[in-house]
């Protein structure tokens, strides 16, 4: 489906592109979210937040809460359920003991490294486009994200 202009509007190429890639995100992206968090018994919350934690990198809760676009509140409730599965443990920061530190438990890291493989794999369409296509649509995405930033 191509961007929708409204009558006497052109779209822009790049408005189609996005338009595009949002749409084949809201296809399949929340769509494998939820079916990795089903396979690997978390809730898609928690794949987010696994996903956004990094090995040997405390992050502050609050630096996640923000990350999510959620409460404090919401983000204790999955840590907690993250720590009862031996996934995360809390630490308190060296400068401010009342800043809690999220952290990958070798579970966890080993657990994130399987959802980063289930999550990488890409959806049906991108996988039936030519070996060529695959290149040039990285190539460009790359492109466009430096360009970015």
């Amino acid at each position: 489906m191509a961007a929708r202009a409204t009558p006497g509007q052109r779209t822009s190429p790049a408005a189609e592109a996005w338009s595009l890639m949002y749409e084949l995100l809201g296809a399949y992206g929340r769509r494998r979210v939820v079916a990795v968090a089903s396979e690997l018994e978390l809730s898609p919350p928690q794949v987010m937040a696994l996903k956004m934690l990094e090995p040997g990198r405390p992050v502050p809760m609050r630096e996640l809460a923000r990350a999510l676009h959620c409460d404090n509140s919401n983000v204790t409730g999955i840590a907690d359920r993250l720590e009862d599965r031996g996934l995360v443990e809390r630490r308190g920061a060296d400068h401010d003991r009342r800043v809690k530190l999220l952290c990958l438990t070798p579970e966890g890291e080993d657990l994130r490294e399987r959802l980063w493989e289930l999550l990488s794999r890409p959806p049906e369409p991108l996988g039936r486009l030519a070996p060529a296509d695959q290149r040039a649509l990285r190539d460009i995405m790359r492109r466009a994200l430096r360009a970015s930033g």
